[in-house]
């Protein structure tokens, strides 16, 4: 885990760090000042965002507003940047583990995760970790990708460009065999559509926690049980392996993906964890690490830059280490990625999923009562979490939205084939302003 040997990663530059200030770093690496503000209560929570006030917000999953803890941690990286770009590089993605804010990231994301800061890797987004995984698969003609018809584009793109590499087939099925069934399915007979799907040549099963295209929560824990019962059969190297795009459930939902059983969880930090955006994580047992290949050069493990400074390869087994790409990042938004995870401790996951849980299920209650509304978001809390997915009749999804932008709410859609309306509401929301949008969806007659 420990960065590169300073003096020689910048090559060619005739710089060293003789002039590197001898002075602690704890400064730089504390959480970001706060400004005074209850986590016990939500409107003190709630002004801690930015956001217009005379809009009512329900589509926050979709890029998150800075919280202002984590305005004032990117602020303060950046200011340390502007100052002194060398050595806080030099120091803080580069240096030793005491003062590697990357490392801190990776140690607030593992208590989150139930992992450990070894197992996760940093990236940019949920997109960017799906491709490295699925590029980094060693897969083999006649070995298959397992996938659902229902995940979001950019798992499907990563899967088939994985494919198309290795040789391998990508197949999807149904979870279910359209959006209005759902709200009648129950956990065992999704677990049993996965279990009827897996195939001898099956080698990757790769599910979306929640489902951006209907607010559907797969029950991870169970799944992974039944996956495990046929991998008792399977040599380690023909194993499934479970890779979830976990981004809309990481931060709503109060579970330790880690502790879950699955093999690999991929989110971005940038929608419910509040963290700050262009960042996010892969997180990986080191067994399955060691079977991955990486495709983008690492600055964040000595042993590839060791290997190529003697023409060697890099001693296996692989870890998650060597796949946070390298590069020079927006480092003040990567690093204060751990004060946003210091905020979700703040408040209290299991405090905020409750009031993520209650927020929705107020609206799916609301909804489902009005005769000229489609709800179907199952309104069972362990099938779902923070999105809603609605229609209304007479009206098209896009109609929907612009309508109730007109009122003031900012609503979605999805962008899927089959496009629905979505609602999301988040700890910035009220109980009142749920009302409010229920109120102008009553008023959307067919």
């Amino acid at each position: 885990m420990a960065g590169f040997d300073r003096r020689q990663f910048l090559l060619g530059t005739g710089l060293t760090t003789a002039g590197l200030a001898t002075r602690g770093t704890a400064a730089a690496a504390a959480p970001a000042a706060a400004a005074p503000l209850r986590f016990d209560d939500w409107n003190s929570v709630r002004e801690q965002f930015a956001l217009t006030p005379d809009l009512l917000h329900f589509a926050s999953f979709f890029f998150v507003s800075h919280p202002k803890p984590v305005r004032l941690a990117i602020e303060r990286y950046r200011q340390l940047l502007d100052n002194d770009p060398f050595r806080t590089v030099e120091t803080h993605a580069l240096g030793k583990p005491e003062d590697n804010l990357g490392l801190r990231v990776k140690r607030a994301a593992a208590e989150y995760l139930g992992g450990k800061a070894e197992e996760v890797a940093l990236v940019q987004s949920t997109t960017m970790g799906l491709a490295l995984v699925y590029q980094g698969l060693v897969l083999a003609p006649g070995q298959e990708i397992l996938t659902t018809e229902h995940d979001h584009y950019a798992h499907h793109e990563a899967a088939r460009l994985a494919a198309l590499r290795s040789g391998a087939t990508v197949r999807k099925f149904k979870l279910f065999e359209q959006l209005e069934a759902l709200p009648a399915l129950t956990a065992a007979q999704l677990v049993e559509r996965i279990r009827a799907a897996i195939q001898p040549a099956t080698r990757v099963l790769g599910i979306t926690w929640v489902h951006s295209s209907s607010g559907l929560q797969l029950p991870l824990r169970a799944i992974a049980v039944a996956v495990q019962e046929l991998n008792q059969a399977r040599a380690e190297h023909d194993r499934v392996l479970i890779v979830v795009d976990g981004v809309h459930g990481f931060g709503v939902t109060d579970e330790a993906a880690a502790a879950t059983g699955i093999d690999v969880f991929v989110a971005g930090t940038h929608k419910w964890i509040f963290g700050p955006r262009g960042t996010g994580l892969v997180w990986a047992r080191q067994s399955v690490w060691a079977q991955l290949r990486p495709s983008i050069p690492t600055f964040d493990s000595r042993e590839p830059f060791e290997a190529w400074k003697t023409d060697k390869l890099p001693a296996p087994p692989g870890h998650a280490a060597w796949f946070t790409p390298g590069g020079f990042h927006a480092f003040e938004h990567e690093w204060a990625v751990a004060d946003a995870f210091a905020f979700h401790g703040a408040i209290g996951r299991a405090r905020i999923a409750a009031r993520i849980h209650e927020l929705n299920g107020r609206l799916k209650q609301g909804l489902a009562a009005m005769p000229h509304v489609v709800l179907y978001t199952p309104r069972a809390e362990a099938l779902s979490a923070g999105l809603v997915a609605f229609d209304v009749q007479g009206h098209a999804p896009a109609a929907v939205v612009e309508q109730l932008l007109a009122k003031k709410i900012v609503a979605s859609t999805s962008p899927y084939a089959r496009t629905v309306a979505r609602l999301a509401a988040g700890i910035m929301n009220t109980p009142d302003e749920v009302d409010t949008v229920l109120a102008a969806v009553r008023g959307l007659k067919a």
